[in-house]
Order: structure tokens, then sequence, then C-alpha cells
């Protein structure tokens, strides 16, 4: 079979390779992959950004879907033919986080999607719902179950409520179309108008360009009366978190999904203090939110957002259209 390794950094030095075809074991099931998608922490693994220390050679990306080709002893879950997706976390089924469920992550401490066939364990695996395709179902293990876990697994979010969120990428979309879904109020920002006209056809109610605003803090406080946002989900890291102390109300919660700015943050501690905000680190999700976020997409009728689909032999030039940063919603491709 073909796939991609990560042998050495850098978009041009990703290889495609012959590896031999796994065979499922006990417990395992052996799926033949049909669509994935790109997430920007691919393209940080490809780039060596993300882990310099990263054991090579790595077949890369967190995203897949495929059919169960053959299934090993024991297997109850699924069948030959089912149609399933990988949860970003092999190991993360339910509960708190550990560091044992962080060491099979795919695409990062584990082999991912860039191949044609997987084996992956059972419990590893949930079914894609019906009323997606292949290549919208492939947008959602990472991003679109990061959203869900932001917004309802630890905030108490409720109808009414005011959401912020940053940016135009894959979370913060999926965090949108979930958030017009479940009632919410909400407020995102870009630097593009473009961008938020296109936010504001998927149920966005306030719009904020931090380019020709770029105090949008206050703008954001402004749109909630002087009050200040329930629930923000931050993006953008140390270049960003001032702001967001500055826009979230008393109480407020504050997610935070990515350091796209650096991780490296001056604010001040007593702007936490004094208004009692509450800040949740969130890395993507167990496979129990995996299962109860596609609950909501079916219920709800929700369509990922596809920017661009290319065959899975072009990766090198879908990380390229992810780097050039004119992408709204997820580069997907099929196989």
């Amino acid at each position: 079979m073909k796939a991609f390794e990560i042998r050495e950094f850098g978009i041009d030095n990703l290889t495609l390779v012959d590896r031999e075809q796994p065979r499922p074991g006990s417990g395992q099931v052996l799926v033949k992959l049909t669509a994935a998608s790109l997430n920007y922490r691919d393209y940080m693994m490809v780039m060596g950004s993300y882990n310099p220390k990263l054991k090579r050679p790595l077949v890369p990306l967190s995203d897949g879907t495929g059919v169960v080709e053959e299934v090993g002893d024991g297997v109850a879950r699924f069948k030959k033919g089912d149609r399933v997706a990988g949860s970003f976390f092999q190991k993360w089924l339910e509960g708190p986080p550990t560091k044992a469920h962080h060491s099979a992550a795919l695409g990062g401490s584990v082999d991912g999607m860039a191949r044609e066939f997987a084996v992956f364990s059972e419990e590893g695996l949930v079914a894609v719902p019906p009323s997606l395709s292949d290549v919208e179902a492939a947008a959602l293990p990472c991003a679109a179950v990061t959203a869900w876990h932001a917004l309802f697994e630890h905030a108490s979010t409720a109808p009414g409520d005011t959401v912020l969120l940053q940016g135009t990428g894959g979370v913060s979309i999926f965090a949108l179309q979930l958030a017009a879904a479940a009632g919410l109020r909400v407020i995102i920002t870009s630097g593009s108008d473009e961008k938020l006209a296109r936010a504001k056809a998927l149920g966005a109610h306030d719009l904020i360009n931090y380019k020709s605003t770029p105090k949008w803090d206050a703008a954001a406080r402004d749109f909630t009366g002087g009050l200040g946002v329930d629930h923000i989900v931050e993006v953008g890291g140390g270049k960003t978190m001032g702001e967001s102390l500055r826009a979230i109300r008393t109480h407020g919660f504050i997610s935070i999904i990515g350091v796209l700015s650096g991780s490296d943050a001056a604010f001040s501690l007593a702007n936490i203090l004094v208004n009692s905000v509450r800040i949740q680190g969130i890395y993507v999700g167990s496979r129990h939110m995996f299962e109860r976020l596609n609950r909501a997409v079916e219920l709800h009728h929700i369509k990922p957002v596809v920017d661009k689909v290319l065959p899975w032999t072009d990766l090198k030039a879908a990380l390229r259209h992810m780097e050039s940063q004119q992408h709204f919603g997820k580069i997907c491709l099929t196989f």
C-alpha cells in the first residue's frame, strides 16, 4: 500500500512510500481510507514546529474516514462495510484526559491517516453520521470535536448566551455552526470582511474585523451592552489572551484551544482573580465526546464547511493551500 511519511521536516520532504498492507489482530479493525482532512496541527507537524523531537518516520494527518475492510477476532462494535472515522486520541474513551490517553494521538505519537489502509483498535473508531459524505465526516475528528468539547463539555453554555469566536479556522467555523444550532449568540472576529460575510451567512450575529478594529475586546463588550462575553473560544494564544480577558464578563469562561500567535503571554493575573474568570485548556476530546457530537450533527443536519477537495496524493499542494491562509473551512483529501 501507499503512504506518506515525514522523514525530514518540510512540505517538500514528505515522501510517498510503499508499505506492507497491515492485517487486523484480535480486537482490531482494518480500514480502507476513503477521505481525510487537514488541521493546522498537521501543517505544524510536517514543518517541525509542533514537535521538533518528533519520532520519525511518521505517517501524518489525524483526521480520516474509511470503510471497514476486515475485522479481527472478538470485534463486536463494527463489521465489514461499516463507514467509520478514527478518534483523534485512540485510547481516550471517556472521562478526564491523562498522559496515557495522549500517548496515542493520530498523526503525532502514532501513525496517522495519510495512507491507503490502517489498523485500529475497535475502541478507537466511531460510526460516521449517516447524513454526511465521507469527505464531510473526515472533517470532524479534530476541529469539530474540539469545538464541541469547548462549548458543551465543560462550560455551562445555555441558549441565549454570547460566545466569541476568534478567526474563521476549522475549530471556529465548527463552533459557529454548533453554537447557532444551540441558540447561542455568536460574535466572530476576522481580518477579512469577505470571511466575516460568509460567517454571517452561517449564523454569526455580530462581526468584528480586528484589522480595522484593533481594540476588538471593546467592540465585543459594546455588543453585550458593556457586560462582557459569556464564553470565548481562544485560539490566538499569547497575543490575544489579554484582549480576551478584557472582553469576558465576570465569571465568564475562556476555552483555550490554540496558541496560533505563540504560547508566551503577558497579561495581568488580577483580571482573572477580580473577575472570577474560569479558564479551561481544551485538547480535542474523547471518543464519547465525538459520539455525542455526531448525534448533534445528525439531529441538526449540520454540514461541515469544506473549502477544497484534492486527491490524497496531492497532500503537498493541500498543505501549501493551508499555508496560504486563504481557505475558509476544511481542506479535504479523497482516496
